[in-house]
């Protein structure tokens, strides 16, 4: 085994070398991961004794995306640009062996591979609309010649994963190999692919499908009146949809500068740095000061909620939506029945909108009781919540 860096290990299996990123929590595309892959595709391409190469992560993932500490700041070199360009221009068979989520930066690197193998429970997906951006190295190009416009247009508007089945039908990845056994899986179907004496294949160069879409405005025309009201007020979106038409309509190189202009947009605009903004203040509002990652999690079971008023009602219909019995305490009985009605007709109303099913209500309305004494009902709950009227000195007694 090889150092390449703190985070990267090359090794040699028989005649396919093996990449390894650890970098924990989830293989984010840092300075020293980027580092680490230049280097190692660099070694790994002059050792004469490999016919292949594999790249993997350990860790619960597959590289899962750039590493937005960067963002907005000049990026230290090697670029990401400069490992993908390193991985495409190989003159050896390069395969990605993908577990966990390959997202955002971690497919763009995937796709920059000549072929692709995952574990069926792994997801693909491109989702920085969701901090007001696109992909910016060569995901809107890339995509699209794999999956075709339409679907790249789902995918990258709406940010969501792809289970590795559907892409395996789409062309994401080119083979699923056996849970727990993807190292050995991805040895073996390098070694097979070196064999064989495969292409290379360069999905920049692969364009039946973009070519297809060419001459036909309205995939785009039908697409943005569908989702006009969902998309109103966001930029991201749209510049999401102009890159795909970019890659339709321009050559490979010509869609790139495209992407390039419409992302740097998009990063120096308000709007990503305000959802940029809110992503970093949502994961630090679940951190607790004082109580350590490794604390014990307790199993919430059944909850009770003190208190059948908005509120109350509110907070019961969340556990019952989980799937979580609920027991609602009041003082009294008409308050009581008063609370349990409008939970009922607020879950009718949800049906009659199409929200969930006759059956549904009747499964959620189940999960929720109500009773008039704590000390009973309260017995042999995992939570309590007091959702009283806001009055500090009822809560104090309580």
């Amino acid at each position: 085994m090889t150092a390449i860096n703190a985070v990267t290990d090359l090794t040699l299996d028989g005649d396919v070398a093996v990449i390894t990123l650890n970098s924990p929590p989830v293989n984010a595309l840092s300075a020293a991961v980027r580092q680490g892959l230049f280097e190692g595709f660099k070694a790994a391409i002059a050792d004469p004794a490999a016919k292949a190469i594999v790249l993997i992560c350990e860790g619960r993932t597959f590289i899962a995306g750039a590493d937005i500490t960067e963002f907005g700041s000049a990026m230290a070199d090697p670029q990401l640009a400069d490992v993908q360009d390193m991985m495409e221009s190989s003159t050896k068979p390069v395969v990605a062996a993908i577990h966990g989520t390959v997202l955002g930066g971690g497919l763009e690197v995937a796709l920059c591979a000549h072929y692709r193998v995952a574990v069926p429970s792994a997801k693909f997906g491109l989702p920085e609309v969701n901090l007001g951006l696109l992909p910016g190295a060569g995901g809107t190009q890339r995509l699209p010649r794999v999956v075709g416009p339409e679907r790249a247009l789902e995918m990258m508007t709406s940010g969501r994963h792809v289970p590795a089945k559907e892409a395996l039908s789409g062309g994401l990845t080119d083979e699923l190999v056996e849970e727990g056994k993807l190292k050995e899986g991805a040895i073996a179907f390098a070694r097979k692919v070196a064999a064989e004496n495969r292409p290379l294949t360069k999905i920049r160069d692969q364009n039946a499908k973009v070519e297809a879409a060419r001459g036909k405005p309205e995939i785009f025309a039908d697409f943005r009146k569908a989702n006009a009201r969902k998309f109103r007020g966001f930029l991201a979106p749209e510049y999401n949809i102009q890159c795909i038409e970019a890659a339709v309509n321009l050559p490979f190189d010509e869609g790139m500068k495209v992407e390039r202009k419409l992302f740097n947009e998009l990063m120096a605009g308000s709007q990503s740095a305000a959802q940029r903004y809110t992503f970093f203040a949502e994961r630090q509002a679940q951190k607790i000061p004082g109580i350590a990652d490794d604390t014990p999690l307790i199993p919430i079971k059944k909850v009770g909620v003190i208190g059948a008023g908005t509120m109350g009602g509110g907070i019961a219909m969340n556990f019952a939506n989980a799937g979580i019995p609920v027991v609602i305490v009041e003082q009294k009985q008409e308050p009581l029945d008063k609370g349990l009605a409008i939970i009922r007709k607020n879950y009718e109303r949800t049906a009659s909108r199409g929200g969930i099913t006759a059956a549904q209500v009747e499964e959620r309305c189940a999960l929720i009781t109500g009773s008039l004494s704590m000390e009973e009902s309260f017995a042999d709950v995992d939570l309590v919540i007091e959702a009283v009227f806001e009055r500090m000195d009822i809560k104090k007694d309580i």
